[in-house]
């Protein structure tokens, strides 16, 4: 009897794997954050230009210690939430009345490339003059930022749904309805969660444009006071906490993904 003879195969699908890699994020953002510290300690940049990160940090825990941060994030995050919550949902509903009925497409389509392309904090003073400078012209501008990229993406995503499931849910006689539930929505949730990771960062965008007209409250009223007083450590703040909601809405929108679709990221 011949032995076995093992014979080893190279996998040459290696390059392929995409593995995580946290610790080098990690090591990525400390980096940034000792080069910043160093190029303030040497006094390449003077402090007024650039404050150091522990300068910052200090300005940070100050103004938390006296409630003035959670003033600012508070107004910050409810204007944010209602935006995103109004122009998130009108954005799915659109997106799938466009994609699945050919006649909301026939009239969607056009209106939606005809406006999408306008910068949406040009339609703040006109905004302003049918809603007033109160919140609600605030939140309609983050909704308008929101609605673009998530009507899009949905579109985009019920076109793509299979045909071959959608006759298959119909044979087993599933109603239009039943259809749009159960296989024309769960395949395009990858497109709608990468809408609503485009329309997370335009929120922030248009979120700090916004407060910097009349209010007295807010990251973005934050950021444009300190600069007019040149309290750039303060501003520095304001700047760090954008940079905290935009991680926090990254990871918060990745962990919503895995939970919807895990057999997508698996």
């Amino acid at each position: 009897m011949s032995a076995v003879t093992r014979i080893t195969v190279q996998d040459r699908t290696g390059f392929l794997r995409r593995p995580d890699h946290r610790l080098l994020r990690l090591l990525a953002l400390v980096g940034l954050v000792a080069l910043w510290e160093l190029l303030a300690r040497i006094g390449w940049v003077p402090v007024l230009f650039l404050p150091s990160p522990l300068g910052v940090l200090r300005e940070g825990w100050e103004m938390l210690v006296t409630g003035e941060i959670l003033v600012h994030l508070g107004a910050s995050l409810r204007r944010l939430v209602l935006g995103f919550a109004i122009g998130g949902g009108l954005g799915v509903v659109v997106g799938i009345t466009v994609g699945f009925f050919a006649v909301a497409e026939a009239i969607g389509t056009p209106l939606i490339a005809a406006t999408f392309p306008i910068p949406k904090i040009a339609l703040l003073p006109l905004l302003i003059l049918w809603l007033g400078l109160g919140e609600a012209s605030k939140v309609a501008v983050i909704a308008l930022g929101v609605f673009f990229p998530m009507a899009i993406n949905t579109y985009t995503g019920v076109r793509q749904a299979d045909p071959l499931l959608i006759r298959a849910a119909v044979a087993f006689g599933a109603r239009r309805s039943g259809v749009i539930r159960k296989v024309i929505l769960p395949s395009a949730l990858p497109m709608i969660f990468a809408g609503l990771q485009l329309g997370a960062g335009t929120a922030l965008l248009l979120l700090v444009a916004a407060e910097m007209i009349a209010v007295e409250s807010g990251i973005g009223f934050l950021v444009l006071h300190a600069g007019n007083i040149m309290a750039t450590t303060k501003l520095m703040v304001g700047i760090v906490l954008l940079s905290l909601l935009g991680v926090v809405s990254h990871w918060g929108l990745g962990r919503l993904e895995r939970l919807a679709i895990p057999w997508r990221v698996g």
